[in-house]
């Protein structure tokens, strides 16, 4: 009988902690995944990045912050190439069709500034 007292209070546990970061969540907001971008450990990210209409310039944009960055894991290339991912695919519902297209180019003038052809 004391095992299923355990498993309750493991179990209530669990359920009061899930709506506690639920609660955190909504009163957050919807947009952590700015506050990723905005303070990644991977890359110093130049301001508007994203909002640029050239894949080419935001590929050399991408590529200059992996360059510099000290804090970063991976190598330049996969470090840039995963915060473009990234935002396209946290962003990606909410963009229009033309800016999605814009930031997958941006994907192959990444790599071929990089000369990962």
């Amino acid at each position: 009988m004391a095992r299923t007292g355990a498993k309750k209070s493991a179990k209530s546990a669990h359920t009061k902690s899930h709506a506690r970061r639920k609660r955190t969540a909504k009163r957050s907001g919807r947009r952590w995944s700015k506050h990723v971008t905005e303070t990644s450990d991977a890359l110093d990210l130049k301001g508007g990045v994203f909002k640029l209409h050239d894949p080419k310039k935001i590929a050399a944009s991408l590529k200059r912050s992996a360059e510099r960055s000290k804090r970063r894991k991976a190598d330049a290339y996969r470090s840039a190439l995963s915060m473009l991912t990234f935002y396209i695919n946290r962003a990606g519902r909410n963009l229009p069709a033309s800016r999605k297209r814009v930031l997958n180019s941006a994907k192959d003038a990444l790599k071929h500034q990089f000369h990962r052809d």
